[in-house]
């Protein structure tokens, strides 16, 4: 209500240039609105998330400056009603439809912007996602929030354009442990193989920041991945041992092979990071078995043999060990096509 901030139930009725609205009698719609909303100059908010409590809201605000807040009753029916005031709303500028439903069918996550920054601004305690406790069967988890939530959160900040992108992106902060599931319902989505599927859009499905998160999300020295170099699909994974480049000592680190777009990262599994310390590109590299008999130039320290080596494009050498010749033959083959 505009002027008893209310909520009332209203029907509600779109045509091309207005939304009208209608009391409700005796279960019945009154002949005559109640009140209309004029179309024409309008911007839409959907998700709107000025009501921490009120996750199903559209936000409608006219060329006058008023503002219409209207509540549905489920995410489905939000998005639907939304779609089709969008579509009104730009009715005679079909050039802007088409790109209405060209971005809603469309998959194209941002470039440019680090899976870091994306955890940094949704832990922010002022605009960020809202934890709460949540129950279920009959467990209490404490500073969790709901599958559906992040996906209203990324969306409404810009982060993706449709649920099926935020639900990918999500996707993306589980697989890289800056979020984790909680409880039955969003564990069992993890079993599934397709990466898109491994997170819920739910309301019941439960999610938690992962404490490694938490710990470094302040850090300004830590490294910045490119979303997209993060996005692409896990091909192999394992623990290899690599040389350092500045002391050129040999440490463990699990590496992680993508395709589409091709990355090598690698991670430091004595830490709970949750970013790769390292990686690069492998488009232009060149890949090797070296031989066991002797040390190859450019190698130090202890080396135990079924060794390989990666120049990138920029003529960086990555020299590492796999734990057996068989292993190391399965690593160049999975790199090989990549390159």
């Amino acid at each position: 209500g505009h002027i008893v901030r209310n909520w009332k139930v209203r029907w509600f009725v779109l045509l091309q240039d207005k939304l009208l609205y209608y009391k409700i009698e005796g279960g019945k719609k009154e002949p005559s609105p109640k009140g209309r909303i004029l179309l024409d100059g309008c911007t839409i908010t959907c998700p709107c998330l000025e009501y921490e409590n009120r996750p199903l809201l559209i936000k409608l605000k006219t060329k006058t400056n008023t503002d219409y807040f209207l509540e549905c009753c489920s995410r489905e029916e939000r998005d639907s009603w939304a779609l089709d005031i969008t579509g009104a709303i730009h009715a005679g500028h079909p050039v802007q439809v088409q790109e209405l439903h060209r971005m809603k069918n469309s998959f194209k996550l941002l470039e440019n912007i680090s899976l870091h920054h994306i955890v940094e601004r949704i832990c922010d305690s002022s605009t960020g996602i809202k934890l709460t406790r949540n129950l279920e069967q009959g467990n209490r988890y404490k500073e969790t929030f709901i599958g559906s939530a992040l996906v209203d959160w990324l969306i409404s900040n810009s982060f993706a354009v449709s649920r099926f992108e935020a639900v990918t992106l999500a996707s993306m902060l589980m697989e890289e442990n800056f979020i984790k599931p909680v409880g039955a319902r969003s564990t069992e989505a993890t079993r599934y193989s397709d990466l898109s599927e491994q997170f819920l859009d739910d309301s019941t499905a439960l999610y938690m920041f992962a404490e490694s998160s938490k710990k470094n999300i302040s850090s300004k020295r830590e490294l910045q991945f490119n979303i997209s170099e993060l996005s692409g699909t896990i091909v192999k994974q394992g623990f290899l041992v690599k040389q350092g480049h500045k002391r050129k000592n040999w440490k463990v680190r699990r590496f992680v092979l993508r395709a589409d777009p091709a990355f090598l990262h690698y991670y430091d599994p004595t830490k709970e990071e949750n970013r790769p310390v390292g990686g690069f590109s492998l488009r232009g590299c060149l890949v090797s078995a070296l031989e066991d008999n002797g040390v190859p130039a450019g190698v130090k320290g202890n080396v135990q043999g079924n060794l390989f080596k990666i120049i990138t494009k920029n003529d960086i050498h990555y020299y590492i060990q796999a734990s057996s010749k068989a292993e190391r033959a399965q690593w160049i083959e999975a790199i090989k096509p990549l390159t």
